[in-house]
């Protein structure tokens, strides 16, 4: 994405390098630019700011492992993965957990995730994908 990102989504995070590192490798996206306070990493589809939780707050909790689910929140993102056995495999190896039945919708099949620190998204595949 040539100059700034028309749309994209921020995430909190209580670990800003590895909850960054978690989305690079999952969904095969590129940082782009890094500081103490933030990661923005982006693929062809969607920039990511990661950005740590302010000292005060990061110090009031800590993340369990594995991560309490935060199964409550308003708004849940998704991505679609070329392939989703490969992307749930990343998912587990980096701390995260693909859960749940696998659905399908128009055109792709979608299972629920959630990261290292509980967030819940979605990885999606498109059926021509799977056919391939």
């Amino acid at each position: 994405m040539p100059g700034p990102a028309r749309a994209g989504a921020m995430i909190y995070a209580h670990s800003l390098t590895r909850l960054s590192a978690f989305y690079q490798k999952v969904l095969g996206m590129k940082r782009l630019h890094a500081s103490a306070e933030h990661h923005v990493i982006e693929s062809p589809d969607l920039q990511l700011i990661i950005h740590a939780l302010p000292e005060l707050i990061a110090a009031s909790f800590s993340i369990s492992t594995p991560p309490v689910v935060r199964e409550e929140q308003s708004i849940k993102l998704f991505f679609t993965v070329p392939n989703l056995a490969q992307a749930a495999e990343q998912v587990r190896a980096l701390g995260g957990e693909v859960f749940g039945p696998s659905y399908q919708g128009p055109g792709f099949t979608v299972r629920n995730a959630y990261d290292p620190e509980g967030n819940v998204f979605q990885l999606r595949q498109n059926i021509d994908a799977q056919r391939a």
